[in-house]
């Protein structure tokens, strides 16, 4: 690289971001820009990611890492994520980018999770200078695909992490030598006026305005900047490909591998690939306007996945690459599956209706969706859970049955309660017995459009989430259905029961019939890649769950790392542990509990926050927790709790 510098950039409303700059070595530009935004601190908690922006900008590109409004050494407070503040920030900077003397006037956005989402939400502004965005692991709907809800549910053990991490986060100090002087003021600001984000997440239980202004999904055909989606099958974040490719009015591209939460190139399970090379051919031909073919390739490149033995720690899960011309393929086909033609077991009976009893601590053995890298592991034998689960399983397939897109239940359902919920799940069992997890959907009866009465019957349709999955000949297909998805979900407020009416009741599968219609795609496979045990380095992890113990079933879980010479760091640790809960006996009584600390030594000083969230609940209310404590060279600075009873709305 020429160089490597710090900018602030100023904001109408008078506040200035911090951002950094990574300049090519050839040339004196001008240059295309390209841009992520992310609230987790890049001048220490991850400054190890500047190799990756140094690479970028070693293909001809300015590379620009923003803290965005209240974080990092930007000015400002973090009010929420994705505020109309922050949305408006991101278009000021991207007109900033492209107006400078070294800029091209072209802008691209990029970002694996966060910074993915952000780049939705700018793009959805189409500021004229932003051609091309790359939101990675991101999702058009932050209310069903993110860490906040899930089928209408409250996620459960995401809130031990990173609604528990940002408080701790929020509240760090801007970076002494970035800021100046007077950096101790700007931290009492921050942690005087910053509020814990979970409160305002708890304040919406349904999917209303609040969520849909940070989401994509309904304006996504509005975006003019051509589009890459890249996703992963292990990852809780991959329905925007399929359901949003038809309604792109953009260029748009769609990469799935079977990754989860973290990269392309290294996260589990693989196979793995050279993402960032993805990446700049997409850029190259919309910021630079070279002409390299990808925009006449299949936009579709997906890795078709086959049975593979269940195994929280897979490394890679079998399959081959596919490019698709179109959504949908021509050679799909629904293929529908009736529970009435199958093996029953579980709790399932012997009549025409199939009474569920809702115990609210069934799903463990399944992978937590969102799963990172670990101790958020991949899926374990589901057998454990099919015990306590209504089971269909039918007979063994004379041939391959390969699946690609969002698999859908239609059944009818009475419930004696008006709130519970219905979790379904497809598995891939093997001659020996196994079942391995191949995709889940859930969804929470009480929000539905026309409430129900106890005891009535009513129609159900469930889309489960997208999915690729060859099933093998011999392998049998299994449809598992709970009261429960936990710990990934929050537990119904009832024990309550419902009835599934076996004979109406359909799986439909969306099945590709007949041979790929175009030449498997070039992507670059990385073979030999070792995956590690640890979360780094540096790292630890743990991931347990308890059996029933004195009424209450429990899942622990803890990481963390430490390092030195950090960026601006001398000295860098973060620490992450929490415990959720369940009673065995009323699922409306449950609670997490988790807590966050950061430690980062500046030449200045030493820094550390620490967070508490807990949130305990009834069948009626959350009764939420949370604490905040800030030290400077070990004395304590600053202190605040906030306690907060939520009534359950509809849930």
């Amino acid at each position: 690289m020429a160089r490597r510098e710090h900018v602030r950039i100023p904001m109408t409303d008078g506040i200035s971001l911090s951002a950094t700059l990574f300049f090519p070595e050839a040339g004196d530009g001008p240059w295309p820009v390209i841009m992520e935004a992310l609230p987790y601190r890049k001048d220490d908690a991850i400054a190890s990611y500047d190799a990756h922006y140094a690479d970028l900008a070693d293909h001809g590109y300015v590379s620009c890492r923003l803290d965005i409004r209240g974080t990092g050494s930007s000015g400002g407070i973090a009010a929420d994520e994705y505020s109309a503040d922050e949305r408006r920030d991101l278009v000021e900077v991207i007109d900033w980018l492209a107006t400078q003397a070294w800029s091209s006037g072209n802008v691209g956005m990029f970002g694996t999770s966060y910074g993915g989402f952000n780049s939705l939400q700018a793009a959805l502004e189409n500021p004229p200078a932003l051609k091309a965005i790359v939101p990675i692991f991101a999702s058009d709907d932050r209310y069903n695909d993110d860490v906040h809800y899930y089928g209408g549910a409250l996620k459960h053990v995401d809130l031990v992490d990173y609604p528990t991490y940002m408080v701790a986060m929020n509240a760090l100090p801007p970076v002494p030598r970035l800021w100046g002087e007077d950096w101790r003021e700007e931290w009492q600001r921050r942690l005087e006026r910053t509020e814990p984000w979970l409160l305002t997440w708890l304040a919406h239980q349904r999917r209303d305005a609040y969520w849909r202004y940070g989401s994509a999904r309904e304006n996504i055909a509005s975006i003019r900047a051509a589009t890459m989606i890249v996703g992963g099958w292990a990852d809780g974040y991959t329905n925007i490909a399929l359901r949003s490719f038809e309604r792109m009015q953009a260029p748009v591209r769609l990469l799935i591998g079977p990754w989860s939460h973290g990269s392309p190139e290294s996260c589990r399970p693989g196979p793995n690939i050279d993402g960032t090379a993805e990446i700049l051919r997409w850029f190259d031909r919309w910021l630079k306007d070279e002409d390299n073919g990808v925009d006449r390739e299949p936009p579709i490149v997906v890795y078709q996945q086959r049975s593979t033995p269940p195994d929280p720690l897979r490394s890679e899960v079998r399959g081959e690459w596919r490019a698709e011309p179109t959504w949908p393929p021509a050679r799909l086909r629904p293929n529908e599956l009736a529970l009435g033609e199958t093996g029953r077991g579980g709790l399932a009976g012997d009549g025409a209706a199939d009474p569920l009893t809702v115990d609210g601590d069934v799903g463990a053995a399944a992978w937590i969706s969102c799963a990172g890298g670990l101790p958020w592991g991949q899926s374990a034998d589901q057998r454990p859970d099919e015990e306590r689960s209504l089971t269909y399983t039918w007979a063994p397939l004379d041939d391959d049955l390969e699946v690609f897109g969002h698999p859908r239940l239609r059944v009818t359902v009475t419930s004696d309660r008006p709130i519970a919920y219905l979790s379904a799940k497809i598995t891939d069992v093997f001659p020996d017995g196994a079942s391995s997890l191949v995709v889940r959907g859930m969804t929470n009866i009480g929000h539905r459009d026309e409430p129900g009465t106890p005891g009535e019957p009513f129609e159900l349709d469930l889309e489960l989430e997208a999915i690729a999955w060859t099933f093998e000949a011999g392998h049998r297909i299994r449809l598992d259905l709970a009261g429960a998805d936990w710990p990934n979900a929050w537990p119904p407020p009832y024990a309550a029961t419902l009835t599934i009416d076996r004979p109406s009741a359909t799986l439909e599968l969306p099945v590709l019939d007949g041979p790929p219609v175009a030449d498997p795609p070039g992507v670059r496979v990385i073979t030999g890649h070792q995956h590690s045990t640890e979360s780094t380095d540096d790292g630890w992890w743990r991931w347990e769950v308890d059996e029933p113990h004195e009424g209450t079933r429990l899942a622990r879980t803890g990481y963390g790392s430490m390092g030195t010479d950090q960026g601006d760091a001398r000295a860098y640790r973060d620490r992450y542990e929490g415990t959720v809960g369940v009673s065995t006996a009323d699922p409306g009584v449950a609670f997490s509990d988790g807590e966050c600390e950061f430690e980062i030594a500046f030449a200045e000083a030493t820094v550390r926050t620490h967070s508490r969230v807990r949130v305990d609940s009834t069948a009626e209310a959350y009764t939420v927790a949370i604490e905040l404590t800030a030290y400077e060279d070990g004395a304590e600075r600053f202190t605040k709790r906030w306690d907060r009873v939520i009534p359950r709305d509809g849930q």
